[in-house]
C-alpha cells in the first residue's frame, strides 16, 4: 500500500451571510442531531462540545459508534475532533471547523486529514459529504 493510498487531506469551505455569533451554533448542531446525509436522512450524532467531549452515532437501543473527541474548542472561532470517525478499521482522523469574521459575514472552513488503511470508498465520499453539511450551515445560518 502507498503512502497516499492511506492519506487524506480534504479541505473545503462556505461563505455565510451570518455573523460568527450566529453561525456557530449551528456548526454545533450540523455536527450533532441535525446532521443529515445528502439523500436527507439522520445521520443520529450527538454532539458534546467540551475538551474531551464525545461525538458519536447513537442509533438507539445501544447500538453506537464512536467517531470522535472533543480536541479543542473556541466558541464562534475552532472546533477539532480527533478519532475513527465512520472508519471501522485503523485509521485517525481530525477534523478542524474554522470560523472566520469576513466583511459580510463569516466564511467556514472545514479540513478533514486521515491516516491508515483508508477505504477508497470513503475518500471518494467525504467531500460529498462534507460540502453537504457546509450548504446546511449555509441555509440554517441565513
Amino acid at each position: 500500500m502507498k503512502l497516499e493510498d492511506m492519506t487524506l487531506d480534504v479541505s473545503q469551505h462556505v461563505e455565510i451571510k451570518a455573523p460568527p455569533e450566529k453561525v456557530w451554533p449551528v456548526v454545533l448542531s450540523q455536527l450533532g442531531k441535525d446532521n443529515t446525509r445528502p439523500d436527507g436522512v439522520s445521520m443520529e450524532l450527538d454532539l458534546e462540545p467540551r475538551a474531551g467531549g464525545r461525538w458519536w452515532r447513537n442509533r438507539g437501543k445501544g447500538v453506537e459508534h464512536l467517531w470522535g473527541f472533543v480536541q479543542a474548542i473556541k466558541p464562534n472561532e475552532l472546533l477539532e475532533v480527533s478519532g475513527p470517525m465512520f472508519m471501522s478499521y485503523p485509521a485517525m482522523n481530525h477534523v478542524e471547523v474554522k470560523l472566520e469574521k469576513i466583511a459580510g459575514g463569516t466564511k467556514v472552513t472545514l479540513r478533514h486529514r486521515a491516516v491508515g488503511m483508508l477505504d477508497p470508498e470513503h475518500k471518494k465520499g467525504v467531500t460529498q459529504g462534507w460540502g453537504h453539511m457546509l450548504q446546511q450551515m449555509k441555509k440554517v445560518s441565513e
